[in-house]
């Protein structure tokens, strides 16, 4: 079976025009500062074979700076992890240790969940 392509069409849903033709944009959008950006802590077990990992979600930017700031936390909470699709993923529990950190660069960030 081949896989498709997903383009995502950010608000378009139906056009009149015969002639409209979708065109995907590749631009990655700027990364605003830390003081606009509203990120959640929460946790999850779901699909992991029940292992903990805490989720950090809401970041909007470029990718580079979401891997940036995934290193950062990784690195300040001594766990491994990953950062895609605009979340960061550390494994375990790390919800204090990332809120405290996010909170001293200037995020505005808040647990969220259990």
């Amino acid at each position: 079976m081949a896989r498709k392509e997903k383009h995502y069409r950010h608000g378009i849903v139906y056009s009149t025009n015969p002639d409209f033709r979708f065109e995907p944009s590749d631009e990655e959008r700027e990364t605003p500062p830390p003081g606009e950006q509203q990120l959640k802590i929460g946790i999850s077990k779901k699909g992991r074979g029940g292992k903990t990992v805490s989720l950090v979600t809401g970041f909007t930017g470029r990718t580079a700076d979401l891997e940036a700031l995934g290193k950062e936390l990784r690195t300040r909470c001594g766990v491994g992890g990953s950062a895609k699709d605009g979340e960061i993923l550390l494994q375990g529990d790390v919800r204090d240790k990332a809120l405290d950190f996010l909170l001293g660069k200037g995020y505005q960030a808040k647990k969220a969940g259990g």
